[in-house]
């Protein structure tokens, strides 16, 4: 450090854990870090204020700063709760500011209840494990989850540790009571450095914008819109384009935040595609249709939401709530443009542009057909089962052709009532 005879400034970089532990804040610890490398910062500072957050995340950013070989400092600027409190035994000094506190890592579900034994004996053995690491009494930090542990002078039965700075100065589970960033490091003699206070890029603070569900709401109703326009106007290209960029948009951010996992975007492809296959080769609609339309919702709840494998026991009610308001806000929404947005569509210069809209009548010399004749009210028999479609006997000829969806047992009595290009729109007779 500078203090040690060295001529550069020591160079200090600060990251701030000020919010929930979640999937976001584990990628925001990942980014930092892996810009403190490629900075070859010499000392990485935390600045802390959390009650905590998910497990599963708290426990993948203990072992990135564990990783890390460079001395790593959190100063607890108000809270380290719950873990906050398992991030903070994890760095190799804890500072604390005036009436900061640190502790209360009983482990809570989705709805803030205490959570099964089992997660609990997991968080016990991380707090006490990490502890040790660092030289610290594994004893308090396992009385910072179980309350049926009793600790002389420190800790009763039935009650979870909470320290006070002074109490956690008192047990070392923190170096030095300060009011800032720069005076630890005056504490730790560095008298010459450069801070870096680390924030998101412009690209992750829009990855990060896309993430709100409202957004994501929105996203979903393009994606339904997008599929219907471009089904109504083949080829046009740019309601497919946008439903791509807006399904991307959906499914990038929650991936690279660790909330989208792979069998989740694979069920979602899988419920598109069983919605496909029902509207363009099932007739009617059926267990395809349906199982499509039910496997595409729960996959776009789900990949919204931190589940574990459908455990949702560290799932925030309300981020269920808002993930399912935003699926079902998206796709009802969706389904409320095309009726009310494709009659008027129709009506649009753009589309008018793009669109034929007079009839291409016969009369004019308009003629796409390879019949030699008029077939229109013609009679024969099936030659095959019509379901939909098949061949028929007309005079003698064989003629491929149609129903509007009726089916026609083979050797049945047929009338033509249209002609499509090469094949005869045909009815029971």
């Amino acid at each position: 450090m500078a203090a040690l005879g060295q001529t550069s400034p020591t160079k200090v970089m600060v990251m701030e854990i000020k919010s929930e532990i979640d999937p976001r804040t584990n990628r925001y610890v990942e980014l930092a870090l892996e810009h403190a490398r490629k900075t070859e910062a010499d000392i990485i500072i935390i600045e802390m204020d959390t009650y905590g957050g998910v497990l599963t995340d708290a426990k993948e950013i203990v072992d990135k700063i564990m990783d890390v070989e460079k001395p790593v400092w959190v100063f607890i600027n108000s809270d380290a709760a719950s873990a906050g409190a398992l991030i903070s035994i994890a760095c190799d000094s804890i500072y604390m500011s005036p009436g900061a506190s640190i502790g209360a890592a009983t482990v809570v579900d989705g709805s803030g209840e205490k959570a099964p034994d089992k997660y609990q004996s997991y968080m016990r053995g991380i707090m006490r494990s990490t502890a040790e690491q660092n030289g610290r009494d594994p004893k308090i930090a396992e009385g910072m989850v179980d309350e049926s542990i009793v600790i002389e002078g420190i800790k009763e039965e039935g009650k979870i540790i909470t320290f006070t700075t002074s109490e956690a100065i008192r047990y070392n589970f923190c170096e030095a009571k300060v009011e800032s960033v720069e005076e630890i490091l005056k504490r730790n003699n560095v008298s010459s450095y450069e801070i870096d206070r680390f924030g998101l890029s412009a690209t992750d603070k829009v990855v990060a914008f896309f993430l709100n569900p409202f957004i994501s709401g929105l996203l979903i109703l393009i994606i339904i819109g997008g599929i219907y326009f471009e089904l109504q106007t083949p080829g046009v290209g740019f309601p497919l384009a946008a439903a791509t960029i807006a399904l991307i948009l959906y499914l990038v951010p929650y991936y690279l935040n660790g909330l989208a996992e792979n069998w989740e975007i694979i069920a979602l492809f899988i419920g598109l595609a069983l919605v496909a296959v029902e509207i363009f080769v099932l007739p009617g609609f059926g267990v395809a249709g349906i199982s499509g339309i039910t496997l595409t919702v729960v996959s776009l709840i789900l990949i919204m939401v931190n589940n574990d494998a459908f455990d949702f026991h560290f799932v925030p009610t309300n981020q269920l709530l808002y993930a399912a308001a935003a699926a079902f806000g998206g796709l009802f929404g969706g389904v409320l443009v095309l009726f009310i947005g494709g009659a008027r569509l129709t009506e649009s210069k753009s589309f008018q542009k793009i669109a034929l809209m007079q009839t291409q009548d016969k009369a004019l010399g308009y003629v796409a057909t390879f019949f030699p004749e008029v077939m229109k009210g013609k009679r024969g028999t099936t030659q095959t089962i019509m379901r939909p479609s098949g061949k028929v006997i007309i005079d003698d000829k064989l003629y491929d052709a149609f129903t509007r969806g009726e089916f026609i047992d083979k050797g049945e009595s047929i009338e033509v009532i249209g002609e499509d290009t090469t094949s005869l729109i045909v009815k029971k007779a």
